[in-house]
């Protein structure tokens, strides 16, 4: 008889007691990981820590004094290295402070207060305004559509973005319908990069609203994990080629860059949208920080810099990622339990579980001393009709704490399954 046929094998009973006596081990140990957000660690922002040093020139122009006001649109060299990231016209962009959801936020406060350049009407004065939301999607994006009233439409996520079948058929009949969240690159958090069909569908389909518009939160167009990246079609090129050169909204910073709370962030348009912009913002500002806007382009000088630069964040956060999808791997590679995604880039494992299990796998886990996002956080109102999805932000903890954090998790799963095995 061969060792393997001895082996004892463990009934669900034992190991469900196994796991349990594991959980409160982690418990006893008093723990404090944290895995909520998708958060910088302090090697990564050490990156960056030259920025800080750099000397800011002092001009005997008093109109060209960084320490001074003015500005509104910011510095032609920030808007250059912005615009070559974001592939647009340095006419087309608008810098602004350390977040690009604050300029996102800004955009739909204005929409709703003034309307759009191509509104008929202040959005506020309609009978009502809905946003299409593409599930699993960035929390921060669903509640400022919730603080605004605007009204969100989950639509599910495919492998190469939002299901384009649905999202055309609900733009075409309904002129409420105003607007879109993308995160087209390295989605939050499926990691998901929006296809070259997504991508010419969004710029070229039948809208109701004259006014719709696409929130492009290209958010991790510059976070790469591998040399392998994944390519993302220019909107703004699809959408002049289609006839519809005011339909996007572009966004992204270099809060995941350089400092988290302080970086520099950009917007970009048509220039038609940008000059409606600009013209209200005249009103709310004089302009933002330039000393910070310098710094920036003075460390990192142009595109190649970043994309230099992010190969170092990369060689930091790349261990982490592959922790999870190793021990994932290890105890799930049947894929009974859960499913997950295995990112190019970006700072998120989307992490799908059975049906009506992740709500108790987060509250298990923050038992042990591992604190997760919030289940149903990746949905419209916190919704997820199957309490299955979680998102995994590996970027934030060391990675010497990494192994402890997700054998946690794994723990949690596996109990928290084999329990609803029993009932």
């Amino acid at each position: 008889m061969n060792e393997l046929s001895t082996m004892s094998v463990k009934t669900p009973e034992e190991r469900l007691k196994e796991l349990e006596m594991q959980l409160k081990i982690y418990a006893s140990r008093n723990l404090d990981l944290n895995m909520s957000r998708g958060k910088p660690c302090s090697d990564q922002l050490d990156l960056s820590n030259e920025m800080l040093t750099i000397p800011i020139p002092i001009e005997n122009d008093p109109n060209k004094d960084l320490r001074n006001y003015g500005t509104l649109d910011g510095l032609p060299e920030t808007k250059k290295l912005f615009a070559d990231i974001l592939e647009v016209n340095p006419s087309e962009i608008i810098i602004g402070g350390n977040s690009s959801l604050s300029m996102m936020y800004n955009a739909l406060a204005k929409a709703m207060l003034y309307g759009t350049f191509d509104s008929e009407r202040p959005w506020k004065d309609e009978i009502s305004v809905k946003f299409i939301c593409p599930v699993p999607g960035y929390d921060r994006h669903f509640t400022i559509c919730e603080q605004l009233g605007i009204e969100m439409i989950p639509v599910e996520m495919k492998e190469d973005g939002p299901d384009m079948v649905k999202v055309e058929a609900l733009v075409k009949n309904d002129p409420t319908i105003k607007g879109m969240w993308c995160v087209p690159k390295y989605s939050n958090p499926s990691g998901i990069t929006y296809s070259s069909d997504v991508v010419g569908r969004l710029a070229s389909m039948v809208t109701a609203a004259t006014d719709f518009k696409l929130m492009w939160d290209n958010a991790y167009v510059v976070h790469d994990l591998y040399d392998e990246v994944d390519h993302l079609d220019n909107i703004m090129e699809a959408c002049k080629a289609a006839g519809n050169p005011d339909r996007a909204y572009l966004f992204t910073s270099m809060s995941k860059v350089t400092f988290a709370g302080a970086a520099v962030a950009a917007m970009a348009g048509s220039e038609a949208c940008i000059n409606h912009i600009l013209k209200i913002l005249g009103v709310q500002t004089i302009g933002t920080d330039k000393i910070n806007q310098y710094r920036h382009v003075a460390f990192l000088r142009d595109s190649d810099g970043v994309t230099a630069h992010m190969k170092k964040h990369a060689e930091i956060i790349r261990p982490k990622f592959q922790v999870v999808l190793d021990l994932f791997e290890q105890h799930f590679g049947d894929r009974v339990m859960a499913q997950w995604s295995k990112p190019k880039g970006g700072y998120f494992i989307n992490l799908n579980l059975k049906n009506s299990s992740a709500k108790e796998v987060v509250r298990l886990a923050e038992t042990a001393g591992l604190k997760l996002t919030e289940a149903g956080a990746t949905f419209p109102y916190k919704n997820d009709p199957l309490d299955s999805n979680l998102r995994i932000a590996p970027t934030f903890p060391p990675l010497e704490e990494m192994t402890t954090a997700i054998e946690i998790l794994c723990i949690c799963i596996e109990l928290v399954y084999l329990k609803f095995q029993e009932k």
